[in-house]
């Protein structure tokens, strides 16, 4: 069996740590291919903090985004697995532009994996009815591909594709009655109590070309998250935020598999700029939401903000990740626009409280890197990814290639830090560790995925 497969969140806190992180790259003028990346995150290497392991895709403009691992902990309440040979050895990266999902073989070798398969966007269209590829996890069926657009260039709805777990193939649409959704974004579950929940973004046309300023004051983006029967693939409630908290986006179920409570991030709230965190939990027989964290904007002179928000004299947050540690006691929550990594303590989870803020980057401040004092950053911490022990944390600082260029129009260049977590509360940024630039071989980089799982690829059936 997989050592990397843990029956509870306690079994995976305890493990080794990872010595080695993959992070996809992607080149926004679609001039080269993209890349998934093999980092060095070993403090004891003499590579500590750089890259040592590069495999292009084949084409170009994947715009590789969000990708995650062929299978997880949550297998052990997979039917039709055989877990003696099972494992985490495939990494499904899927361009968000082209529709095509790469599959990455890095059990051979780890520092340079290699290409095996591309299944093809016209595969996914044609078999499941979708297009524009997002996110995906190990589910019970299959692996699950939430999707932003429907097939044929059509804007929506939005939702979930089925993979086979072995051969990637696609098996057909997720959903047989998907109830009032139609935008689309993330997916996550309660295994133990047959929910899977999903959040909103906005259709093609809303997100493609940067953020429509028209339609998101009209609060036409995503604003609601909905809950599933896991099994059946039927729609069961609509919870609506409020049409002025737009986009949410990035779901985080809590890692105790009888806990039935999360958190979702929000973007923007169209009343203030502000940004926010809601919890979901069951309440009887269904789920509700409410706000736990509201982050104000920042005020800023019109002079130094991009012409998207000179209008507001004020730089919203801009919450554009969370994560949540595998013990459930800390969440973070990367605010993209000011440049900041909050940390709350959620051992109370509906009362966070924040306990510890790095800055790096952002739109008005520019915050530099301890590591090269005097060169203000641009781009912010924005995907956020947790070891499973929760002592490291690793931030990187493209959103989307559009949205990148929008709201940080002289560019975001590239790069990743790590931040490392005191147990009790409290982070400072690693000096040493500070990979950007010419390291990244002139392409952006997004998220991140550990060796042997992380914070946010890993569900657990036991405690």
């Amino acid at each position: 069996m997989d050592p990397t497969f843990y029956r509870s969140p306690a079994e995976a806190v305890a493990a080794p740590g990872e010595e080695l992180a993959y992070l996809v790259a992607f080149d926004p003028t679609r001039q080269q291919p993209d890349a998934l990346a093999v980092l060095d995150v070993n403090p004891e290497s003499e590579s500590y903090g750089r890259v040592v392991g590069w495999t292009d895709t084949p084409g170009h403009g994947d715009e590789l985004h969000h990708f995650g691992w062929n299978a997880c902990s949550s297998a052990f309440l997979h039917e039709g697995h055989d877990m003696a040979g099972l494992a985490r050895r495939y990494l499904l990266a899927p361009g968000l532009r082209s529709g095509d999902l790469h599959v990455f073989d890095t059990y051979s070798d780890s520092r340079q994996p290699a290409l095996v398969k591309t299944v093809p966007g016209e595969e996914l269209a044609e078999r499941a009815g979708y297009s524009r590829p997002h996110t995906l996890h190990c589910g019970p069926e299959g692996v699950l591909l939430t999707c932003l657009g429907s097939a044929g260039g059509a804007e929506g709805p939005g939702g979930i594709a089925v993979l086979d777990h072995d051969t990637f193939e696609v098996l057909g649409p997720w959903e047989t009655d998907r109830g009032p959704q139609y935008l689309a974004y993330d997916a996550w579950w309660h295994l133990q109590h047959n929910t899977l929940v999903s959040s909103e973004w906005g259709t093609p046309s809303m997100v493609e070309s940067g953020i429509v300023p028209e339609r998101l004051l009209a609060n036409e983006y995503g604003h609601a998250i909905h809950f599933w029967d896991l099994s059946n693939g039927q729609h069961i409630q609509r919870v609506d935020l409020g049409a002025q908290h737009q986009m949410p986006l990035e779901l985080r179920p809590a890692h105790d598999p009888e806990a039935t409570w999360g958190y979702v991030g929000v973007v923007v709230s169209t009343e203030d700029l502000s940004a926010s965190v809601w919890r979901w939990s069951r309440e009887g027989d269904g789920w509700t939401a409410d706000k736990v964290v509201t982050i104000p904007a920042e005020e800023a002179d019109p002079d130094v903000l991009p012409p998207v928000l000179r209008p507001f004299g004020a730089v919203p947050p801009l919450v554009t990740d969370i994560n949540l540690s595998v013990d459930d006691r800390f969440l973070y929550v990367s605010c993209w626009g000011t440049g900041e990594l909050k940390q709350f303590d959620v051992r109370d989870p509906r009362h966070p409280v924040e306990t510890g803020s790095v800055r790096l980057g952002g739109i008005a401040r520019a915050a530099e890197h301890p590591a090269e004092p005097g060169s203000p950053l641009s781009g912010g911490p924005q995907m956020v990814e947790v070891s499973r022990d929760g002592r490291r944390v690793y931030v990187t600082n493209s959103l989307y290639g559009a949205w990148d260029d929008q709201f940080y129009p002289a560019g975001v260049g590239a790069w990743m830090a790590r931040i490392d977590a005191d147990p009790g509360g409290g982070m400072r940024l690693d000096p040493e560790f500070f990979p950007n630039g010419a390291e990244f071989r002139g392409l952006r980089v997004h998220q991140v995925r550990l060796q042997g799982g992380d914070a946010s690829s890993d569900s657990y059936c036991y405690r």
